[in-house]
């Protein structure tokens, strides 16, 4: 079974949007989906609870902070959402479990500075071919000089860039009703859809 596992231990930075889409992205496939998420808040839980009845199932992983077992046996495929902050004992137990592991990065020198030590974690963890690792850029405008030090940032930790989302109110809009990208006409999300073809590829690989 493929675990993803959405990491940064910086908040804000889009875990959560990633992880419900990727959930979205194997359901429209036909897999058999479960939806954790490690947080006190369980935003996952709460995501899962406004999902129609007419969207395709996605399940939930019923992983805590506290306790992180594995995914249920029925799933044949996993996604894992992070709190801010992870580190530790909590932070191993989540890499244990991921076979992929993609971290959300904004084109922002803080945002780069404070995750530079959870990447080198990372690094280290894919060296010893626990898991691959992706970069996702979230918020992007590809235009700026903020999307290229990003971009060179990576570059330099030798990690594989999937994509880079724009900042769009089409997420927001979309979580607000337990969906997705994928759930709703492509025509409606066409230039979004466009960005995470790098991120599905990936995902299938």
């Amino acid at each position: 079974m493929p675990v993803v596992v959405v990491a940064n231990p910086k908040g804000g930075v889009g875990k959560s949007t990633l992880a419900t889409n990727i959930a979205g992205y194997w359901a429209r496939q036909g897999h058999a989906v479960v939806l954790g998420d490690v947080d006190r808040q369980q935003s996952a839980r709460l995501w899962l609870g406004l999902r129609p009845p007419a969207a395709r199932p996605i399940g939930l992983w019923d992983a805590t902070s506290d306790m992180i077992s594995r995914p249920p046996r029925e799933a044949s495929h996993a996604v894992l959402d992070t709190p801010a902050g992870l580190h530790g004992w909590r932070l191993g137990d989540v890499l244990k479990q991921a076979d992929k592991i993609i971290v959300p990065l904004q084109p922002s020198v803080f945002d780069i500075f404070a995750t530079r030590e959870f990447l080198d974690q990372l690094a280290a963890h894919r060296r010893a071919g626990r898991a691959e690792v992706g970069i996702v850029g979230m918020r992007v405008d590809q235009r700026t000089r903020a999307a290229e030090q990003l971009h060179h940032f990576v570059d330099s930790l030798g990690f594989p860039v999937l994509g880079y989302l724009r900042d769009t109110q089409n997420y927001i809009h979309l979580a607000a009703h337990g969906i997705t990208l994928f759930d709703v006409a492509p025509g409606r999300v066409a230039r979004d859809l466009e960005q995470w073809q790098g991120i599905c590829a990936w995902l299938d690989a």
